[in-house]
């Protein structure tokens, strides 16, 4: 039989894998992540690759919403093991590419409400999401979601900033710089709204800033 001039990574075997650069050349084939293959539904996966396209809780220079498209594409020089801790995840794992939520980029409201139903579906099916982004809005829908399937969450925060201010533009309560704020007033983790204190996260600039009170309201300015 002859051999297909097209070649897929595929989707049909226990454990998928990367495709190989022997296979197909690392500048051709479907740019999914790490060149795993693409399918509809996590069903069945441990894990899964999911792109939130979304930047519209920018304040200063969008583009996020690119964020996925790309890190898909420089994804395709990985390889599927570490050669220093000869790690092979894909061995054990049952990995591939979901594709992106369908954000709607005219309203950020809609967008994270969307963004939360789309990990509902994701982690009913007990697959662990890992998520390319995106501007930080979108940790606000994903971490009520996992709080809705798994309850207490843990937070690791690893950022320029605190990113506790109340509002962004006197108005704007869901902002990049308002999640931790918003994740706090849900329960979602242990972080105190009316306290921040650096240790929410690793804000590695955090010593540059000071707080003030404003009507009761704790902000931080830089």
């Amino acid at each position: 039989m002859k051999p297909s001039s097209f070649v897929f990574p595929d989707a049909n075997v226990e454990r998928p894998q990367p495709l190989s650069g022997n296979q197909m050349a690392r500048c051709g084939g479907i740019t999914t992540m790490m060149r795993l293959p693409y399918v509809a539904s996590a069903e069945g996966l441990d894990a899964c690759f999911v792109g939130v396209p979304f930047d519209l809780g920018t304040s200063n220079r969008t583009g996020a919403r690119f964020g996925p498209r790309q890190i898909r594409s420089e994804s395709v020089l990985l390889r599927p093991y570490n050669m220093a801790t000869r790690a092979a995840p894909f061995d054990s794992l049952r990995v591939a590419d979901i594709g992106d939520v369908a954000i709607n980029p005219y309203n950020l409201l809609d967008s994270i409400a969307r963004i939360e139903t789309a990990y509902d579906e994701i982690l009913q099916h007990d697959t662990k999401p890992v998520t390319l982004g995106g501007d930080h809005t979108i940790a606000l829908p994903v971490l009520r979601a996992i709080h809705r399937k798994y309850g207490k969450v843990g937070l690791i925060h690893v950022d320029a900033h605190a990113d506790v201010n109340d509002t962004m533009s006197s108005a704007a309560r869901w902002k990049r710089g308002c999640w931790i704020r918003r994740v706090s007033c849900r329960l979602v983790c242990a972080v105190r709204a009316t306290r921040p204190k650096t240790s929410t996260g690793a804000a590695i600039r955090a010593s540059r800033s000071c707080r003030r009170r404003t009507a009761g309201t704790t902000r931080w300015r830089r």
